[in-house]
């Protein structure tokens, strides 16, 4: 009788708090055995490999060279790990372990299949659409910034045998570039009363947030941000070295930049293909910039004086206030990363 009291207790509380109802307990996902792996190859033998990193970071310029590439097929934005509800979600409620792993359930071999059935429908997205491109090896490029490293557990409960790519940038350019897409996309409930008046100020007149007069970030925004820059940079790097060893691979925006074949050479090495012959594809892609042609045609006169994609954007609009805050929180992980010495910049 207790127990029944207290869960309509439990239950009110959520209407009130949330609106809705949880039914239904969650659960921990089960790690997918090296023997089902083993049976999910025969049936989808794709290499696969998956791109994480922090929201514009060069997540898309790396997805579109990678690609280039006859044998490697990448898309963008499944969100299988990286994005709530996740894969995870189509089955974290306790009901669906009763179901699949139900001892009268004789499909199930006497243990939850839910790992085999949450693999079996991605590798099925990613094959199909690599086997209309004619590639043989397949990923997908979701930025993680939304769960972090979460996204690296997740991903290795169904994919311990993928390989995984980070790509890291310049925080401080990072955060630039994310705040102007956040004024150019974002809807107005995403945008707070002070962003609009920073956004309507810089389209207004740009010069003043230029010469460090002004910034574009808030006090809350640039510490918010800068917290979870750091806070992703470090912590899936962390995960991912423990968890995938050789199966991981990291690399820096800038590097594409300034060596872009080079830099990609050892990503598609690291996929186990060759790269021979391909310079100049890569150099071809890497001279066009079609997210840039897109956001000046919606932005306007919002982003004509800012160079998309390049590195360095921040000495321009940095504040000192900006600069203080940032080396404050994510000062030591720039050094990590080899974009300062220290914390004299």
């Amino acid at each position: 009788m207790l127990k029944r009291i207290g869960r309509r207790i439990s239950i009110t509380l959520q209407v009130f708090s949330k609106g809705r109802t949880a039914f239904w307990e969650l659960r921990q996902i089960p790690q997918i055995t090296p023997e089902e792996v083993s049976e999910a190859k025969e049936f989808f033998p794709m290499e696969k490999f998956f791109i994480f990193g922090h929201a514009r970071s060069g997540t898309t310029l790396l997805t579109r060279l990678v690609r280039l590439h006859p044998e490697v097929h990448c898309n963008y934005q499944a969100h299988f790990f990286t994005r709530p509800p996740m894969l995870s979600g189509m089955a974290v409620e306790k009901r669906f372990e009763d179901w699949l792993a139900h001892p009268s359930n004789r499909w199930n071999r006497g243990r939850d299949l839910t790992p085999v059935v949450l693999r079996a429908m991605c590798d099925f997205i990613l094959e199909r659409d690599a086997r209309i491109e004619g590639k043989t090896i397949v990923g997908d490029k979701s930025p993680n910034v939304l769960v972090k490293e979460k996204a690296v557990r997740e991903l290795y409960t169904i994919y311990p045998d993928a390989r995984l790519i980070f790509i890291i940038r310049d925080g401080r350019d990072t955060l630039i570039s994310h705040r102007f897409q956040r004024f150019i996309d974002g809807s107005p409930e995403y945008i707070s009363r002070a962003d609009r008046q920073i956004m309507k100020a810089f389209a207004r007149d740009s010069k003043i947030f230029f010469n460090g007069g002004r910034s574009i970030f808030t006090e809350n925004a640039i510490r918010r941000m800068a917290q979870s820059w750091a806070l992703n940079v470090s912590e899936t790097d962390r995960l991912a070295c423990k968890l995938y060893g050789e199966r991981y691979h990291t690399l820096r925006f800038e590097d594409i930049l300034g060596q872009p074949y080079e830099t990609i050479s050892k990503v598609w090495r690291f996929l186990g293909v060759d790269s021979t012959g391909l310079g100049e594809l890569v150099a071809a892609e890497i001279g066009s910039n079609p997210d840039a042609e897109w956001q000046q045609n919606k932005a306007g006169d919002l982003v004509v004086d800012l160079k998309k994609g390049k590195h360095g954007s921040w000495r321009n609009l940095f504040t000192q206030r900006d600069k203080k805050i940032f080396k404050e929180i994510a000062g030591e992980t720039l050094i990590a990363w080899g974009y300062e010495k220290d914390l004299d910049w």
